[in-house]
């Protein structure tokens, strides 16, 4: 079944049509209801296939592969086992916040977007038995004859066999923004997919013409299926934020394991009783795990995913969110992304005077400037003949729907019809003021359309538009400033310099003529009416840059983040598109897909740093890319809406499809989904990413400072043989109560004010970076030797030393979490926000009532404290806090140093 399916599909395009329906045993009546059936039960239906999806108890359980999670479901169940029952539900029930959170928000991203199919039409219509009849788009099979008409979406892939100025729009395939015209000629052996004129694929779109064309492959057999399987081949790998857990999980396990074992070995050597001994060892490797990590994690990312939503990009794995932090290349698909996907006439030429409309897209808002500033030009009566036959040479209609404009038909006289709208004309007025009697239809043989209106005043007006080049031999005259004149020879060659010059800037060019005659003009062909037209002008047109896109790029530039468009157009349009974006430079290396079929993988990834375009790519040739750069060790964010698109987009780092004109096989592969299609929400993707990561760092700079002041403390007092600092419940208290809030207030802390003015940070870079190893060497120098100083100072009254060191401890890890409120700036440069605030008020008012009362000071085992005892835990908190902010500054300044130093080359 497949090979045969695969067979056809590799030869059809060189065969004649009616070779191809002898190979595939049908004809043009189509094929039986019967034999249908029959194929239907062969090939199967056609439909793609769907891959296993994800149970929801899969996505709960997934979020215990975590080996934080795992660490801390151990120290729960040792507490359940020695009867600390208490410790054991508040462990647990952290771990069980952040698996429920991390569970709603992945199973909630993928309920959205389940959809895969949605871009097929449910039912086409198809040749049964010579008629005419519409069947469900499963039921079609190789052989059937379908019946295409403007607005249909291809329903198979499937040769052409009649084409009637057929246009088809492949976007969504091969990138190509402009539509194809199709024909039914045979083509050579060896045509890619993007230049078959004579075949028409799933999931495209005709937006012109009419034609049919029989089924020479369904379902995964189609371009449009060998795509969808290719994606479910790719692997997605861990992201940034992934790697970075496992290691600070690993690491954390390794400590407590480490301490616990060390701490069991000194306590049996020293004869303490084994029950102590194991809940000491216990509470020692409760206190070298994060327990509030998870958490404040997933938190983190949840609220970045909640952010995200709000403005417009919907993730749908949860470590995406912060990986947008870390990227430092984005390939992004020109058509519909970097550019509106509408077509906009951008110049006019007439009158020997080019002129220049503003606007973009298919909003009817614009000015016309002319390129000596005159307005004669404008209030011509070429013009306004101009603007009249752009509008009635015409098949396109403006709609105005849902606060949005659209247009009805094909997308380049759309612009046409966009820009008589400009100039004040109004479609339905003129349309019926000039109704149109008949028509000469464009072909691309012909290259030219005419068409024949009755006027008010009782004659025949003629519009005509076309390629320049082929209108011209039907023109004799040409409307100049002075009135209409003779078209000479001379002044054809100025016409055709300036539109080669237009095209040359990526325009796509119509030249346009008229005429009025009395004749009734009953014998319509091109010979007797498409004669003695009067040349009025040159519309370019193309599909523009966004406004929004262009000031994107600059942004990713200056924060150094490497913007690359890979595009199905052709080589001229992505460079002139790509310099008017920012993205192209002089001595950037452009490259096509021809170019990139001869070279290897290898040799692509020593240039690619220099390569800004790609033009004339296949789904193969973006894949080799993202790999070449990936190769290079670059975090590679791909963006698209095509079914072209999708395996780059799943094997990238992360992929951004298109909400609005996104494929559902692309939303499928991607990370995330703009719901505005807007190339400028990844922008503020990635500053969110980067928030994310920057307080998530911050958290774990906060946690480490504490945890290691914590043991290396404890370890200190067992090794010198001094009676312990704090007891296991005090330890369990300080973890859970000083790490739970205050650590989830940072995971809400507002960006530094240089957030999106540094550049990416090294995807290589373990998080334990510069500045938080200085951190932690900070909290040993200064914080361990205060701690110990005041047990000592206070013993020999255990009671007091434990309470006074337990209050201190909590005053430490307040102040601590003042302090990482930024890692770069002062608290008085950078306020602490309102949540952190709070989060510090609670845990003190907590600290209040625990030492206040009896019956909760036994539970914890302090005792009641005098002034003095309160204003030494202060004063060393403020000593922490000071020792804090003079390392930022240090660290700060050798920074900046550093950087002078990079700059100037040491000098």
């Amino acid at each position: 079944m497949m090979s045969y399916q695969e067979e056809a599909t590799r030869i059809v395009y060189s065969l004649s049509a009616e070779d191809v329906l002898r190979l595939l045993n049908t004809s043009p009546q189509g094929l039986s209801n019967e034999e249908a059936s029959a194929r239907l039960e062969k090939y199967g239906p056609n439909e793609l296939e769907t891959g296993k999806k994800t149970s929801p108890l899969r996505i709960f359980l997934n979020q215990f592969k975590n080996i934080l999670i795992i660490i801390l479901l151990g120290a729960t169940l040792i507490s359940l086992a020695t009867g600390h029952d208490v410790d054991a539900v508040i462990i647990f029930v952290i771990v069980l916040i952040s698996s429920t959170l991390g569970f709603y928000q992945e199973y909630r991203a993928e309920k959205a977007l389940e959809a895969l199919k949605k871009m097929l039409n449910p039912v086409t219509t198809v040749v049964r038995d010579s008629k005419e009849v519409t069947i469900p788009l499963r039921e079609v099979v190789p052989g059937d004859v379908i019946v295409l008409k403007e607005g249909d979406k291809v329903p198979a892939d499937a040769r052409l066999i009649e084409a009637i100025n057929l246009r088809v729009n492949e976007a969504s395939l091969t990138g190509e923004s402009m539509p194809v015209f199709k024909d039914t000629a045979p083509l050579p052996e060896g045509t890619p997919v993007s230049d078959r004129r004579n075949m028409v694929f799933s999931g495209t779109e005709v937006v012109g013409g009419k034609g049919k064309a029989v089924v020479v492959a369904t379902g995964m057999n189609t371009e449009f299926g060998k795509i969808a399987k290719n994606v479910a081949a790719t692997e997605k790998e861990e992201t940034p934020l992934e790697k970075k857990a496992k290691e600070i999980g690993r690491w954390l396990g390794m400590i407590a394991l480490s301490v616990a074992i060390i701490t069991m070995i000194i306590g049996v050597y020293k004869g303490t009783p084994l029950l102590q001994t194991l809940l000491f060892s216990v509470a020692l490797a409760v206190a070298a795990v994060p327990e509030a990590l998870p958490a404040v994690v997933t938190g983190s990312l949840a609220i970045g995913m909640y952010k995200m939503a709000k403005r417009n990009a919907l993730v749908r794995r949860m470590p995406a969110v912060e990986t947008l932090g870390a990227v430092n290349v984005i390939c992004s698909d020109k058509t519909g992304t970097l550019t509106k996907g509408e077509m906009t006439v951008r110049k006019i030429y007439l009158l020997n005077h080019m002129i220049e409309v503003s606007g973009v897209g298919y909003v009817p808002e614009g000015s016309f400037q002319v390129d000596d500033g005159s307005v004669e030009i404008l209030n011509s009566e070429c013009f306004k003949l101009l603007m009249k036959c752009a509008l009635l040479c015409n098949d396109s209609e403006l709609i105005h729907e849902n606060a949005k404009w659209h247009i009805k038909g094909d997308p380049t006289e759309g612009a046409l019809l966009v820009v008589a709208i400009k100039s004040g004309l109004k479609q339905e007025e003129v349309r019926n003021q000039y109704p149109r009697i008949s028509e000469v239809p464009f072909s691309s043989e012909r290259k030219i359309m005419t068409t024949i209106h009755s006027t008010p005043e009782g004659d025949r007006l003629l519009c005509m538009k076309g390629a320049p080049e082929k209108l011209l031999e039907k023109c004799t005259h040409i409307y100049e400033l002075d009135g209409i004149r003779e078209l000479t020879e001379e002044r054809k060659r100025e016409i055709l310099r300036v539109n080669n010059e237009m095209a040359g800037n990526a325009l796509r060019v119509l030249g346009f003529a008229y005429k009025r005659t009395t004749e009734n003009l009953n014998s319509l062909n091109e010979e007797s009416v498409e004669n003695n037209m009067i040349f009025l002008g040159l519309i370019g047109m193309m599909d523009p840059p966004r406004e929004e896109a262009i000031e994107a790029v600059q942004i990713c530039k200056r924060v150094g983040i490497k913007p690359i468009m890979i595009t199905g157009d052709h080589k001229l349009t992505a460079i002139s598109v790509a310099k008017e974006l920012g993205i192209y430079e002089e001595g950037d290396i452009v490259l096509t897909g021809d170019e990139l079929e001869k070279i290897s993988e290898e040799e692509l990834a020593e240039i690619v740093e220099k390569v800004t375009v790609y033009a004339r790519v296949s789904p193969e040739h973006k894949l080799k890319i993202v790999r070449a750069w990936k190769e290079r060790s670059y975090v590679v964010a791909m963006t698209g809406d095509g079914v072209n698109d999708a395996p780059a987009l799943k094997h990238a780092n992360i992929g951004v499809a298109m909400g609005i004109t996104g494929t559902e096989v692309a939303k499928e592969a991607a990370d995330m989904v703009l719901a505005d299609d807007n190339f400028a929400t990844i922008v503020k993707a990635i500053e969110l990413g980067r928030w994310i990561y920057d307080n998530i760092k911050k958290y774990l700079t906060y946690l480490l400072q504490a945890n290691l002041v914590e043991i290396v403390m404890l370890s200190i007092a067992i090794l010198l043989g001094f009676p312990m600092p704090l007891l296991p419940v005090q330890i369990l208290y300080v973890n859970l109560a000083t790490d739970g809030l205050p650590a989830l207030a940072l995971g809400l802390s507002p960006p530094d004010p240089d957030i999106m003015k540094r550049p990416p940070r090294n995807p290589k870079e373990t998080i334990f970076t510069i500045d938080v190893k200085s951190f932690l060497i900070r909290a040993l120098i200064v914080e361990v030797p205060l701690i110990i100083w005041l047990f000592l100072t206070s013993l020999p009254n255990e009671e007091l030393a434990r309470t006074r060191v337990f209050v201190t401890f909590i005053l430490f890890e307040l102040a601590l979490a003042l302090a990482c409120r930024s890692l770069k700036y002062t608290i008085l440069e950078v306020r602490p926000h309102k949540f952190l605030l709070a989060a510090i008020f609670w845990e003190i008012l907590l600290l209040s009532v625990l030492i206040s009362f009896p019956i909760t000071r036994q539970a914890i085992g302090v005792i009641e404290l005098d002034l003095e005892s309160f204003l030494i835990a202060i004063g060393l908190s403020v000593v922490t806090l000071i020792s804090i902010e003079g390392t930022k500054l240090l660290l700060r300044n050798k920074h900046s140093r550093h950087s002078l130093k990079s700059e100037y080359g040491g000098l």
